[in-house]
């Protein structure tokens, strides 16, 4: 082997389906599951962020999952820390490790082996961008950033107000664009060697009823409770602004019916559907995997699981196993 560990990554949209294919994949090759999603991280997000129920493991273990508080702010750094660990982990014990989620800023982090530097924490700055993009909103905050970094800018969607804050605040607190940053931040040689799939749709329609469906079962299976619950905790940056409480806040607060917000929570999945698309269409070693070229699902799977067995022959020096 090239002295890396093989990895299986499963990234793409949500609703697209990832869940079941890791699990599967995992049950036929004996394995476990690193998440790699950053709001299933918390603790108390559970409907909001489709977390995988115990029957949707299906008996498989699952790491990264309900870590931390909704308090706390949790950084790629963090996530990469932890990630790298829980695979050195799997490993070690003799299995492939597979990795599975739809934040692509974690994947290509992990794969790319980013080396992060310590960074200050500037709560007060970050406190203040927070008001001031409350007051004017996300489209004048993200004006601020295009007049100091406009290659960050170029980048970051204005509604993604965690990280136009967050570039904001290297810009101010450092008096360096954050995006030259990004630059001379050193890279290490790459600790793995990944079999990546990308599981998505041809027809971006089918993709989008899925997202509705799910959040009709959502809010069936309790995401209005889950809304309201947390809406009385203290909340990090990153949990305030995630997809699937807020949007409901003005049925919650009995200015407008259900309908208008649950359709506003679809659209605004959607749209974060399409985003990820987007991530993962810049990265050169995801192998597209179209779920509806199948008809059948077990079939999907069987194509599937005869990739990976081709990759573990290149890993394996054509099924010579190294284990570690």
């Amino acid at each position: 082997m090239s002295g890396r560990i093989p990895l299986i990554v499963i990234g793409g949209p949500t609703a697209s389906g990832k869940t079941q294919l890791a699990v599967d994949i995992a049950k036929a090759i004996g394995s476990e599951i690193v998440s790699a999603d950053s709001m299933q991280l918390y603790r108390g997000m559970d409907i909001a962020s489709a977390k995988p129920t115990p029957e949707e493991m299906g008996g498989i273990p699952h790491h990264l999952i309900s870590r931390i508080d909704l308090s706390v702010s949790f950084s790629t750094a963090d996530y990469c820390a932890l990630a790298r660990e829980a695979i050195a982990d799997i490993h070690a014990r003799g299995m492939i490790p597979i990795l599975c989620g739809g934040t692509g800023l974690y994947i290509r982090s992990l794969l790319q082996n980013i080396q992060f530097g310590q960074e200050d924490e500037h709560t007060d700055l970050r406190a203040e961008l927070g008001e001031y993009a409350k007051k004017e909103g996300a489209v004048a905050l993200h004006r601020r950033l295009e007049e100091l970094d406009p290659v960050s800018a170029a980048r970051i969607h204005p509604n993604n107000i965690v990280r136009v804050v967050r570039a904001l605040e290297v810009c101010i607190s450092t008096g360096e664009p954050m995006s030259s940053r990004q630059q001379e931040a050193a890279s290490a040689p790459p600790i793995y060697d990944p079999c990546f799939f990308l599981l998505t749709y041809r027809d971006r329609g089918i993709l989008y009823d899925r997202i509705d469906r799910r959040v009709d079962i959502m809010l069936e299976n309790g995401l209005l409770e889950e809304a309201q619950a947390t809406r009385k905790l203290p909340l990090s940056n990153t949990a305030k602004n995630a997809i699937g409480h807020k949007e409901l806040y003005p049925y919650l607060d009995g200015l407008e019916p259900l309908e208008a917000s649950a359709a506003r929570l679809k659209q605004a999945t959607r749209n974060y559907a399409k985003r990820q698309l987007t991530w993962f269409a810049r990265e050169e070693s995801a192998q597209p995997i179209f779920r509806d070229d199948y008809e059948h699902y077990e079939y999907f799977l069987k194509i599937t699981l005869s990739r990976i067995e081709n990759q573990k022959k290149v890993w394996y020096n054509e099924g010579q196993r190294v284990l570690p």
